[in-house]
């Protein structure tokens, strides 16, 4: 899993004219992170069938890498199956291909006009290895979080360094930032604990 790069400011140190900048950019970061990991949750298996299940899936569309969605029409008729459709059927092939390749554990079948995706209910093992996985996803994107605080006080010391903001200002701006680093993290556990829940329960 990738973790949110520094940004190209935080070498220079002379990005942020006041505490204002440095907090909005702190808390567009960090809620983008959360944004990511909301969709990401989205991509773990439950015991039901979703066509989020299918949303890292690229298909060879004529030599191009394409979302499995921009190429066919997805289904879910009943809770164990999912039901693919494609624009053109020259493509099951590539399709049934791609699906292997993101190797989620689903095997695909067709009729020469629409895919057929059983899904099977998970064992309890393979529920315990998601969360799991879960688990350190989550735990990756809180060490993104705190790493972005870091880089927010860097900022927000050197404002003080260079007599751009008082002390008092300092330690306010430093206290914002804890906060919203702790808000974010708390969204992030949320987030995991619902998932977590989807993921164990027995349907």
């Amino acid at each position: 899993m990738k973790t949110e790069p520094t940004a190209p400011a935080a070498a220079s140190g002379s990005a942020f004219k006041n505490v204002k900048e440095v907090e909005a950019h702190a808390r567009t970061k960090m809620e983008k992170v959360l944004a990511d990991y909301q969709v990401e949750v989205t991509h773990f298996r439950t015991g039901r069938a979703s066509i989020g299940l299918l949303d890292s899936v690229r298909v060879d569309y004529f030599g191009t890498p394409t979302p499995l969605n921009q190429v066919a029409q997805l289904h879910v008729p009943e809770p164990a199956l999912i039901t693919i459709q494609p624009w053109d059927n020259t493509i099951i092939g590539a399709i049934e291909k791609g699906i292997r390749i993101a190797d989620l554990g689903l095997n695909p079948s067709n009729d020469g006009k629409i895919i057929r995706i059983p899904v099977p209910p998970l064992t309890e093992d393979r529920r315990r290895e998601l969360a799991k996985k879960l688990s350190h996803v989550a735990e990756e994107r809180r060490v993104t979080l705190r790493n972005i605080r870091r880089d927010a006080n860097e900022h927000l010391k050197k404002l003080f360094k260079d007599k751009v903001i008082s002390e008092d200002e300092e330690r306010q701006a430093l206290d914002v930032t804890q906060k919203l680093t702790d808000a974010q993290i708390a969204k992030i556990d949320q987030v995991t604990k619902a998932k977590e829940k989807e993921i164990l329960e027995l349907k």
